[in-house]
């Protein structure tokens, strides 16, 4: 059985204007010691959906319907008190900007520490302790940085802090949205070799949210393809990358060089993401697609099996 199965979520943003359409019937599963990369421009919903599952959505923000299936159980009916108890324990997050996830005025061991005895509270200060120093030794932190305050970190390393305190309290999912943002490329390479370690080591089932198919590629089993606030494409990484079958994925693809291959010119996906307000007709990818037909501005296209088992795409081309 996944770990996390979601089943058709739809989350959206309560405006003055009306509802933005951030997250539409998004489905997906993650199994025992599995990585699933969510990909896609920014504005295309994947932030929204890793907050979804932890109901730490701001204000306005809210789940419409479907299920978040953790170990069996539906979190989308449960109240902020019950949610608290599974936020760390059974899923935890990596937020995207280390320096602003962090507490500046409380030294980091406090900030580890405090996920733990949330959890546990019956523990001892000096087990705590214990366990902090050891969750930073496994990030490749020294020990003695516990008494250190962010500001006295690294960039890396304070992304570093926030992967520990996010295993503080032994959750069975890690949701990394964007690990990889304002560090430098050789500090994120170290980042992503860290969080592949740990999920082999520890057996941990992951979602990694980026736009930067590469790290996707890199460190995850399965991906699930966003655009619009809408899952386009969903299958085995391998896959995805070998056979693309949604414009929208093969249009991301061609926008990376390749190192061993003959150079080339570039091809960008022209035009930008739609108004989640007010979203196109039909397929959301239309105004941009260079295979658009008539049916794809009248007909939303639904996810459906083509090619490989498992490989699932939404677009009228494969009908």
């Amino acid at each position: 059985m996944a770990v996390l199965s979601v089943e058709g979520l739809t989350t959206n943003y309560k405006t003055l204007r009306g509802w933005v359409r951030a997250a539409e019937d998004i489905s997906f599963e993650v199994e025992q010691g599995e990585a699933m990369g969510l990909a896609g421009e920014s504005g295309c919903g994947k932030s929204t959906v890793a907050l979804s599952l932890l109901k730490i959505l701001p204000p306005g923000g809210k789940i419409r319907k479907g299920k978040i299936l953790l170990s069996g159980q539906d979190l989308v009916p449960l109240s902020e008190k019950e949610m608290r108890k599974i936020r760390w324990k059974g899923i935890s997050i990596v937020f995207q900007g280390a320096m602003n996830a962090l507490n500046p005025v409380f030294k980091v061991g406090d900030q580890i520490a405090e996920a733990i005895k949330t959890h546990e509270p019956k523990v001892a200060d000096s087990e705590v302790r214990e366990r902090v120093a050891k969750l930073l030794e496994t990030v490749g932190i020294e020990p003695s940085r516990a008494n250190n305050y962010p500001h006295e970190f690294s960039g890396g390393m304070r992304q570093r802090a926030l992967i520990a305190m996010a295993l503080a309290a032994d959750p069975s999912v890690v949701v990394a949205d964007e690990p990889g943002t304002a560090l430098d490329v050789i500090v994120q390479a170290q980042i992503l070799r860290l969080l592949r370690d740990l999920k082999d080591r520890l057996g941990l089932s992951m979602i990694l949210i980026s736009h930067d198919l590469s790290i996707i590629a890199e460190t995850c089993e399965k991906v699930a393809i966003m655009y619009a606030g809408r899952i386009v494409e969903y299958g085995d990484a391998v896959t995805i990358f070998k056979d693309p079958k949604h414009p929208y994925t093969q249009g991301l693809i061609k926008a990376f060089p390749s190192i061993k291959g003959e150079k080339v010119r570039l091809t960008s996906i022209p035009g930008s993401p739609p108004d989640l307000l007010n979203p196109p007709a039909g397929c959301r990818f239309n105004p941009r697609c260079p295979f658009v037909m008539d049916v794809c501005k009248r007909v939303e296209p639904i996810l459906e099996e083509h090619g490989d088992k498992g490989h699932t795409v939404s677009c009228h081309l494969y009908h």
